[in-house]
């Protein structure tokens, strides 16, 4: 099982490639909106936002996301690990429920590019 220190990693080598990305994917991450990814077997949410196509994480916390972030993560945190490593395609992780994406309907059409 993946601790909170190697899925805090994992997410800031995915901010990490978000910065780097060519034009088109960083363009569909070039949103300011509020973030946030629960990793359900740690039970802990890293809340932040998603600006200048970097994530940011601000808070670490216990439990479930206490306010609604405009775009919600959720997953353990081995398919956390596998996703940014390159070991676990997300739309398939998406399509079968090991990954739940919630957001607008516009940024869910902006972030398909990025999938």
């Amino acid at each position: 099982m993946a601790t909170t220190e190697e899925c805090r990693s994992a997410l800031d080598k995915l901010s990490d490639s978000l910065a780097r990305a060519d034009d088109g994917v960083r363009g569909a991450a070039d949103l300011d909106r509020t973030v946030s990814c629960h990793i359900t077997d740690l039970d802990t949410t890293f809340a932040g936002r998603l600006a200048d196509g970097r994530i940011t994480v601000e808070r670490t916390l216990q439990g479930p996301p206490r306010e609604k972030a405009q775009i919600r993560l959720a997953m353990t945190g081995d398919d956390l690990v596998a996703l940014v490593g390159g070991e676990l395609n997300f739309a398939k992780a998406w399509a079968s429920g090991r990954v739940r994406l919630e957001a607008g309907l516009r940024d869910l059409l902006r972030l398909r590019s990025l999938l």
